[in-house]
């Protein structure tokens, strides 16, 4: 991914208003970010444990949507699957987040669910750069860019349920 600016990230939501844009909490290290280890930005918001954020490119520019992630707390013993990277992860790892549909069904209340990992960083765990609590990784026949590929084409899919 590139590396993007606060104002690019603010006007990339689709699934929200301009003043909901303004007002979430975007992450400050963005000058800090290895944009090269990402494919998506991701992030959750620090006021508010039920909200996450995901901006990423498509096509000639970056979409944007808001995540709310279920309260359901699960027991260490529980492991999740995302549905994205397919890391797996003990107890509260994944979490369905659900996204508000765009247009006239999000203002009706359509939204559309993934399990996702509950930090959102799963262009971290595809690359070995963050590992799972106990584990988390299948070893796979794919390499590192198949499974890029594969976690990208699971995100535009998720991406193009939230507009159609």
């Amino acid at each position: 991914m590139r590396a993007v600016s606060e104002p690019e990230i603010r006007a990339s939501f689709v699934n929200c208003s301009k003043g909901e844009a303004k007002r979430l909490a975007v992450p400050r290290d963005l000058d800090e970010r290895r944009w090269e280890d990402l494919d998506f930005l991701g992030w959750r918001d620090p006021g508010a444990s039920d909200r996450g954020y995901l901006v990423a490119e498509r096509g000639d520019g970056l979409v944007g949507v808001t995540l709310r992630a279920s309260a359901g707390r699960r027991g260490l013993l529980h492991r999740g699957m995302c549905s994205l990277c397919l890391t797996t992860h003990p107890g509260d790892g994944v979490s369905l987040m659900a996204a508000r549909k765009v247009g006239p069904a999000g203002r009706q209340g359509d939204s559309v669910g993934e399990y996702l990992c509950s930090d959102l960083a799963c262009s971290l765990y595809i690359r070995g750069k963050k590992t799972p609590r106990a584990g988390g990784r299948f070893e796979e026949s794919l390499t590192v860019e198949e499974q890029v590929e594969r976690a990208r084409v699971n995100l535009y899919a998720f991406l193009d349920k939230l507009v159609d």
